[in-house]
C-alpha cells in the first residue's frame, strides 16, 4: 500500500539494535515502506553485533551476526543499494565524514527518510534540499504505526508471536521496547495492548 510511495534507508546504528530491526523489517514487510540499507551498512551492522555478541560472552558471535545479515538480505532481496560510490555530493559536508556513504546512498534510491539513531550527524539543513529527512527509529516506527494502527498492530503481534526465546507477552515487549528507548512507539501502542 504505502510500500510502492515511500523508501526508508536504515543506517547501521538502527539495524544493530535487534528489537529495533525486527519492528522495522516487520513493518516493512507489512509494505508500510520500502526498506533500503547498502553493503557497507550490513559491513558495519555485522561487525557491531560481532562486537556486542563477543562482549556478552555469546559463543560463534562472528557466525551469529552473519546468520542475522544474511536473514535480512534474504527476507528483502531488493533492499541493497548499489553503485553509489561515485555519485557526488557537491558542497555537502557531513558532521562525521564517515556517514558519507549512508547519505549518497539515500540519494541513489531517492530514499524519504533516513532511519538513524545518529540524528546530529545529518543536519537538517544539508538533507532539506535533497528532499530526505533523518528520524529516529522510535519516531519512525511510531509514525509508520500511526498511519495504520490496525494493521500495523496485527504485524507486531505476529512479530511477537514469532518470539520464542523467549516468549513475550504484549506488556513484556512494551516493557522493552521502552528500555530500548521507543517511548513514542510505545505510546502509540499501548491503546492497543489487547490486540498486541
Amino acid at each position: 500500500m504505502f510500500a510502492n510511495r515511500f523508501t526508508a534507508f536504515i543506517d547501521a546504528c538502527t539495524l544493530v539494535s535487534a528489537l529495533k530491526r525486527n519492528l522495522l523489517l516487520t513493518l516493512a514487510e507489512a509494505e508500510f515502506f520500502r526498506v533500503r540499507w547498502s553493503d557497507t551498512v550490513l559491513d558495519e551492522t555485522e561487525r557491531a553485533l560481532v562486537a556486542i555478541h563477543s562482549k556478552r560472552g555469546i559463543e560463534n558471535a562472528a557466525e551469529r551476526a552473519k546468520r542475522a545479515r544474511e536473514a535480512m538480505e534474504n527476507a528483502f532481496e531488493d533492499a541493497n543499494v548499489g553503485k553509489f560510490d561515485n555519485l557526488r555530493l557537491p558542497c555537502i559536508s557531513l558532521p562525521d565524514p564517515g556517514d558519507t556513504h549512508v547519505l549518497a546512498a539515500a540519494v541513489k534510491t531517492r530514499a524519504d527518510v533516513i532511519v538513524t539513531e545518529n540524528l546530529k550527524d545529518f543536519p537538517e539543513e544539508i538533507l532539506e534540499p535533497l528532499m530526505i529527512e533523518a528520524r529516529s527509529a522510535d519516531a519512525f516506527i511510531a509514525d509508520t504505526i500511526a498511519l495504520d494502527p490496525g494493521r500495523a498492530v496485527a504485524a507486531i503481534r505476529t512479530m511477537r508471536m514469532r518470539l520464542k526465546n523467549p516468549a513475550k507477552t504484549a506488556e513484556v515487549l512494551l516493557i522493552d521496547m521502552e528500555s530500548e528507548g521507543l517511548v513514542e512507539t510505545v505510546d502509540v501502542l499501548r491503546p492497543h495492548v489487547a490486540s498486541l
